[in-house]
């Protein structure tokens, strides 16, 4: 009789312990949020994606570069240049923070990349020392000034282009989203400026699970 009412009362503990499991790994994986959450976090999503066109740019190895690049993984671009004085150095140290934070194969998903909007200063080997700041896995990419400026406006990133400036110091007017290219290399949505480093990690742990 004894040895029935341990194994009954181990069996409950055993359900009770596998039941706790699988609330408590419920509320640690991150759930698919409403397009009106994603709104609510900043992300906003382009439906249906659009098919990006031929451009050709140059990553910061001096390797080219084009959309079929972008395949295999989700991909968030951010225009702007290494010499840009507040916003840039900011945004990456915020993308910086967010890819230390995402876990596992969630962070392997996800590729960062600065898209200079400066490509006369903004050469591949520039691009390299100033993100090695931040992440040595992230990429920088660069290229003619209208490859670059062709591809900013399929994604909905303007700028107004400097070329040739006689100025050492001059600035560049930039977009401070967040662009989303999606694993199948279509524009996909964007973040908007300003940004919050907790939202855009939720709003990634989402999409990328």
């Amino acid at each position: 009789m004894n040895k029935g009412i341990t194994w009954t009362v181990l069996s409950c503990l055993a359900f009770m312990t596998l039941v706790l499991a699988l609330f408590i790994s419920r509320m640690n994986t991150p759930r698919e949020l409403s397009q009106e959450e994603y709104k609510d976090l900043g992300a906003y999503f382009i439906d249906p994606p659009r098919q990006l066109s031929g451009f050709n740019l140059i990553d910061d190895q001096g390797n080219a570069f084009s959309s079929d690049d972008f395949k295999g993984s989700w991909n968030i671009l951010f225009f702007g240049f290494t010499f840009c004085p507040d916003i840039c150095p900011i945004t990456m140290k915020q993308l910086e923070k967010v890819k230390k934070q995402l876990q596992g194969n969630t962070q392997q998903n996800l590729s960062v990349f600065l898209v200079s909007v400066d490509p006369d200063r903004d050469k591949p080997e520039n691009l390299r020392v100033y993100l090695n700041n931040f992440d040595k896995e992230f990429i920088g990419l660069t290229g003619e000034i209208d490859q670059i400026y062709k591809f900013s406006t399929q994604v909905n990133a303007p700028f107004f282009p400097v070329v040739n400036s006689q100025e050492d110091n001059y600035t560049v007017d930039h977009s401070g989203s967040l662009v989303l290219i999606s694993p199948e290399a279509k524009y996909a949505g964007f973040f908007r400026a300003p940004h919050d480093t907790d939202k855009i990690l939720k709003a990634l742990a989402s999409l990328l699970r």
